[in-house]
């Protein structure tokens, strides 16, 4: 699964970010410079967790995603929980768990 994070790519099936610091698959990558945080997975990934972003696309299908801060839109099929604090979900396919936001909106 190739993971896109502000243009450049990446392999990996578990995605977090915290305090601008990107870890995939345990391993830390270069902290990117730029303050807003675009993320785009170009297939299906096992967990998706990330504390401020921009915008997360998932192009497949996601075991769980989790976010603070971003507009999360899925294409495909949630098959565990998706959850944002402050941002809007947008899922294109199911949620099989528990979906939420409090500051957003929800829609299909």
């Amino acid at each position: 699964m190739a993971t896109v994070i502000n243009g450049v790519s990446y392999s990996g099936n578990s995605v977090c970010i915290t305090n601008g610091k990107i870890v995939i698959d345990g391993i830390t990558i270069k902290t990117p410079d730029e303050k807003i945080i675009n993320i785009t997975i170009e297939g299906d990934c096992e967990e998706l967790d990330v504390d401020n972003c921009s915008k997360i696309t998932i192009k497949g299908n996601c075991k769980e995603v989790k976010t603070t801060n971003g507009d999360v839109k899925i294409e495909k099929d949630v098959l565990g929980d998706c959850s944002t604090t402050n941002g809007d979900i947008i899922c294109r396919g199911n949620i099989s768990g528990k979906c939420s936001t409090i500051n957003g909106d929800i829609s299909k």
